[in-house]
C-alpha cells in the first residue's frame, strides 16, 4: 500500500491510497470465496465452481466491485493508524481508479480553535428599571382578562367576539362550512386566512357580507399561496367586553394574596424587574459570546455542520409551529436554510469547550444531582419519569448543558469585572 497525505481547510486531511497488486489479489480470493457460495453457475454444485467460471457467469467487473468494496475500508485503516490520523467520523471514499486500485479518502480531524484574549473583553451591564407605564399596561390586560363578555349594541370593532356563520371554498375542494363560529376580531389574525378579521369589522349584527380573500404570495403553504378564497359570512351576535372597575375590590378578587390596588401594583412591578433583569443578563451573554468568538480562529470539519442541522431539524419536527413553516420545502431546501444557523451553533459550542478547558471548569456529579431533581421537581408527576431520563441517555447532554452555562457565566464574571478574586489571580493567557 502506498500513502500520502494533504492537510486541507476546514480540518480535513485528504488520503491518497494505492494498493499493491498483491492486495488486490488477495481481496479478490476472499471476493471470489464469498461470491462463490451464493452463485449459481451451470454445471457446478453451489460453492464448487471455479474462479474463471465464476468470474465468466458473474463478470469479472461484479468480481472486482466486491474485491474494492472489501479492500479499500481495510487499507482506509491501515493508512489512518500508519498517518497517526484522529479522525472523529467516517471519510467520504471516491475510488479514483480500479487498474491499479487507488481511492481518496477525506477525513474529518478534531477541530482546532485558538481563543483570543477574551479576559480583555470588557461589557457594562445596562439599569434595569421598570417605568409606571409597563405597570399600568399590564394592570389593563389584567383587567381585559377579567371582564366578562357583553352583547353590544353596534358595529364590530376589532377586540370584539362575534358569532358568524362562514361559509368558504378553494379551487381544490377544500371547505369552511361553520354555523355559530365564536371569533374574536383581532388585527393581522392569520386564521381562516390572513384579512379575513379585516372584513368584519364595521358589520352589524344580522348584516351578511360577500367577499373574497387572496392568499398572500409568500404564503407558508406555499400550494395555496396566491389562491383566491370566496366567503360569505352572517353576523347573529355581537360581544364587547365590560371592563371591571380599577379598585382595591377588583384587585382582592383576584387572589393571590393582594389586599389593595398597591399591593398588586408592587407584585407587577417586581415580577417585570425580575423579567427586565432576566433578559439583561441574557443580552450580556450573547454580547460576551459574540465578543469572544470573534476574537478566535476557529477550524472545523463540514459533518459537525451537519451533525448541528440534524439536531435542529430534530427540534422543528418537535414544534406543531415549525412543522407548518417547514411544510412545502424539500429536505435539502431545509438543510441549506438551517446551514448558517448551525455554522453557527458549532462555532460557539467549540469556543465555549476551549475557554471550559482554559478556565479549567468541570461540572461536579452533585451539580448534575442537583439539577435532575430541580427538573424533577417542576415536572409534578412526571418527575420520576425525567428522573430515570436524565440518569440514563440524556445524562451527557445535561452535563454539557451545566459546563456551558458555567463557562458563559463565567465569561461574563470577567467581562464585566465581577469575576472572583481567585480566578482574576489566576491570570489570562491567549487561550492557544
Amino acid at each position: 500500500m502506498k500513502v500520502s497525505s494533504e492537510r486541507i481547510e476546514n480540518s480535513q486531511v485528504v488520503l491518497q491510497v494505492e494498493a499493491e497488486p498483491e492486495e488486490v489479489e488477495r481481496s479478490l480470493e476472499e471476493a471470489y470465496r464469498h461470491l462463490v457460495k451464493r452463485a449459481d453457475v451451470p454445471g457446478f454444485r453451489k460453492g464448487k465452481a471455479p474462479r474463471a467460471m465464476l468470474e465468466r457467469y458473474l463478470g469479472k467487473e461484479a468480481l472486482l466491485n466486491e474485491a474494492v468494496e472489501r479492500l479499500v475500508p481495510q487499507l482506509y485503516s491501515r493508512a489512518v493508524e500508519e498517518q497517526g490520523i484522529d479522525a472523529i467520523a467516517q471519510p467520504e471514499i471516491e475510488i479514483t481508479q480500479t487498474d491499479p486500485v487507488i481511492f481518496k479518502a477525506t477525513v474529518p480531524l478534531r477541530p482546532t480553535v485558538e481563543l483570543g484574549n477574551y479576559r480583555e473583553i470588557r461589557v457594562d451591564p445596562e439599569p434595569v428599571e421598570v417605568a409606571e407605564e409597563e405597570v399600568e399596561k399590564v394592570i389593563e390586560q389584567i383587567r381585559y382578562q377579567h371582564a366578562p363578555w357583553q352583547p353590544a349594541e353596534r358595529p364590530i370593532q376589532f377586540g370584539d367576539l362575534v358569532t358568524i356563520d362562514v361559509k368558504g371554498s378553494l379551487e381544490d375542494g377544500s371547505l369552511l362550512d361553520r354555523k355559530d363560529l365564536q371569533y374574536q376580531v383581532l388585527k393581522a389574525l392569520p386564521f381562516p386566512v390572513p384579512g379575513f378579521s379585516e372584513q368584519l369589522e364595521g358589520l352589524e349584527k344580522g348584516e351578511e357580507k360577500e367577499f373574497t380573500i387572496s392568499f398572500p404570495a409568500d404564503y407558508e403553504i406555499s400550494h395555496l399561496a396566491g389562491k383566491e378564497y370566496p366567503f360569505r359570512v352572517v353576523v347573529s351576535e355581537i360581544k364587547e367586553k365590560k371592563l371591571p372597575e380599577l379598585n382595591d375590590e377588583f384587585a382582592k378578587s383576584l387572589g393571590e394574596g393582594f389586599e389593595d390596588l398597591e399591593s398588586l401594583r408592587q407584585r407587577i412591578a417586581s415580577n417585570l424587574k425580575a423579567m427586565a433583569e432576566e433578559r439583561e443578563r441574557r443580552r450580556l451573554e450573547e454580547k460576551v459570546i459574540e465578543a469572544v468568538v470573534e476574537l478566535s480562529k476557529v477550524d472545523f470539519p463540514p459533518v459537525l455542520v451537519e451533525w448541528e442541522i440534524d439536531r435542529l431539524i430534530r427540534e422543528k419536527e418537535a414544534s406543531l409551529e415549525e412543522r407548518i413553516k417547514s411544510r412545502g420545502k424539500s429536505g435539502e431546501e431545509l438543510r441549506e436554510e438551517l446551514r448558517p444557523l448551525a455554522t453557527r451553533r458549532a462555532t460557539v459550542y467549540l469556543v465555549l469547550g476551549k475557554v471550559a478547558e482554559e478556565e479549567k471548569i468541570e461540572v461536579a456529579e452533585a451539580e448534575i444531582e442537583e439539577e435532575v431533581e430541580a427538573i424533577a421537581q417542576e415536572a409534578g408527576e412526571r418527575g420520576e419519569e425525567l428522573r430515570k431520563f436524565f440518569h440514563s441517555a440524556a445524562r451527557q447532554s445535561l452535563e454539557e448543558a451545566l459546563l456551558t452555562r458555567k463557562t458563559v457565566k463565567r465569561l461574563v464574571e470577567i467581562a464585566s469585572g465581577d469575576e472572583p478574586e481567585i480566578m482574576a489571580e489566576k491570570g489570562g493567557g491567549d487561550g492557544s
